[in-house]
C-alpha cells in the first residue's frame, strides 16, 4: 500500500506576489469599468489581444504569432461591433474570425479547430462583457459580475483549504474540494445580493441570489474548463505573463463563463421576463 504524498506547504512567498500583482490590476480594472466607453473598450481589447497570445504559444507551437494575430483579429472584430450596437454582426463576425483562424492554422501545418476555438473561446466573454457595460445600469452589472467573481474564487480558495475534503474534479483540478465548490457559491450569491441593495442593478435580493447562484456556477465551470484544457496541451499555467498568477487566461478563466451568463440574466431582467 502506497502512502499519501506529504501535504503541500503554504507558499508565503508566492502569496506576497499574488498581492502585489492584484494590488496593481485590480485598480485598473476598476477605473476602467467606472469610466466605461472607450477607457473599457480599450481595456477589454488588450485583454483580447494578450488572451490570443497565450492561446496561441498553448495551442499552436509551430506558429504561434499567426494564430494569435489570427484569433487577436477576429475577436476585435467582433467586439468593435457589438460596441457600436451591431449585435448580429459582431456574432457573424465571430463566425468569420473562426473560419478564418481556421484557415491560417491549415496554412501553417497547426490544428485548424483549435485555431478556431480560440475565437470562439475568447469572443463571446469579450462580447458579454462590452455589452454588458454598454447597457443601462451597465457600471452596476459588471461591478456584480466582477464581485460575483472574485467573491467565489477567494470563498472556494478560503474555504476549500479550511475544510478540505473530497475532490472536486482530481482528474484535472486535484486542489479543488466540493466544500471548496459550495464556499464558493456562498460567496457568489452573497456578493451578487450585496451588490444589488447598495446599486441600481433593479434586482429585487432573491433575483440577485438567482444570478450571483448562476454566475459562481458559471465561475466554476470555466476555472474547470481551462484545467481541462491545459491538460489538453500538456501545459501547467497558460502563460507567465502576471507575477505569482501565471497567465492571463488563468485569473480571467472563470470570468470569461461568468460574464455571458451575466450578460443573459441582464438580457431577461432587461426584456422584463424576470419581473
Amino acid at each position: 500500500m502506497t502512502s499519501s504524498p506529504p501535504a503541500r506547504r503554504f507558499d508565503w512567498s508566492n502569496l506576497v506576489i499574488r498581492v502585489v500583482s492584484a494590488s496593481v490590476l485590480i485598480p485598473a480594472v476598476i477605473l476602467a469599468l467606472w469610466f466605461g466607453g472607450w477607457a473599457w473598450l480599450l481595456l477589454v481589447s488588450v485583454a483580447v489581444a494578450l488572451l490570443a497570445n497565450e492561446w496561441g504559444v498553448m495551442s499552436a507551437p509551430v506558429a504561434p504569432v499567426r494564430i494569435a494575430a489570427a484569433v487577436t483579429v477576429g475577436v476585435l472584430a467582433a467586439i468593435f461591433a457589438i460596441y457600436f450596437g451591431w449585435e448580429w454582426l459582431a456574432w457573424g463576425l465571430t463566425l468569420v474570425g473562426a473560419a478564418l483562424a481556421a484557415l491560417v492554422a491549415r496554412g501553417t501545418a497547426e490544428r485548424p479547430a483549435d485555431a478556431a476555438y480560440g475565437v470562439i473561446y475568447i469572443a463571446p466573454a469579450a462580447i458579454a462583457l462590452i455589452w454588458l457595460r454598454e447597457m443601462p445600469h451597465g457600471r452596476s452589472w459588471a461591478t456584480m459580475l466582477f464581485a460575483i467573481t472574485w467573491s467565489a474564487d477567494i470563498c472556494a480558495f478560503a474555504v476549500g483549504s479550511a475544510l478540505k475534503g473530497p475532490k472536486l474534479w482530481p482528474r484535472f483540478s486535484p486542489n479543488k474540494t466540493w466544500s471548496g465548490f459550495f464556499g464558493g457559491l456562498v460567496g457568489a450569491m452573497g456578493a451578487a445580493m450585496l451588490v444589488a441593495t447598495f446599486s441600481d442593478a433593479t434586482l429585487v435580493w432573491y433575483a440577485a441570489a438567482i444570478v450571483g447562484l448562476l454566475g459562481g456556477l458559471a465561475t466554476m465551470a470555466g476555472d474547470l474548463w481551462e484545467s481541462a484544457l491545459k491538460r489538453r496541451f500538456g501545459v501547467k499555467d497558460s502563460g507567465d505573463l502576471i507575477p505569482g498568477h501565471g497567465g492571463l487566461l488563468d485569473r480571467v478563466d472563470g470570468l470569461m463563463f461568468a460574464s455571458v451568463v451575466i450578460a443573459g440574466a441582464r438580457l431577461v431582467d432587461h426584456l422584463g421576463w424576470a419581473h
